[in-house]
């Protein structure tokens, strides 16, 4: 069964792990740099909230919640989501969302934006759309891809 919970230091070696394999996919994530022990702490423990998926023991999956903006749009979230690569397409994604979509209320943060959802990536759209999540429109040519060539990204949000 897949539980969520907030992460613990003992989880970074498999959070940095997961999040290093979307990172080295290099068609959902922006970031280009791979964390390493040191920049992985730092930057997990930087977050409003950080979510593991467990099963069995194992982290399989983990999300990073923070505000997207400051001041008078401090109220508006942003997070990611990454799932371990073998254990991808069992709905763990579902339960990372739903559970950071409550710990954002919980927070109280208003709204959750994402800002550059690449529109190939149908599956994270479809779940985000079936959980309420609203699309913005289409920035054209928004991402970078791993092969250098640029996709288009979909904003969206959902109010909490």
């Amino acid at each position: 069964m897949i539980q969520t919970r907030e992460y613990r230091k003992n989880d970074l070696p498999e959070m940095i792990r997961i999040w290093n394999e979307v990172v080295e996919d290099g068609v959902a994530f922006p970031q280009e740099e791979l964390l390493d022990p040191d920049t992985g702490a730092e930057f997990f423990s930087a977050q409003s909230y950080c979510g593991v998926a467990e099963e069995d023991g194992a982290v399989v999956g983990l999300y990073i919640l923070h505000p997207n903006n400051v001041g008078r749009c401090g109220h508006i979230c942003n997070a990611s989501y990454a799932v371990s690569r073998e254990r991808r397409g069992r709905h763990i994604g579902e339960r990372l969302v739903t559970d950071c979509l409550e710990n954002a209320k919980r927070l109280g943060f208003g709204l959750m934006q994402f800002n550059a959802v690449v529109e190939s990536n149908v599956h994270a759209r479809h779940l985000y759309e079936r959980l309420g999540f609203v699309p913005l429109g289409t920035i054209p040519g928004g991402f970078r891809m791993k092969d250098g060539h640029y996709e288009n990204i979909c904003p969206y949000y959902h109010v909490l």
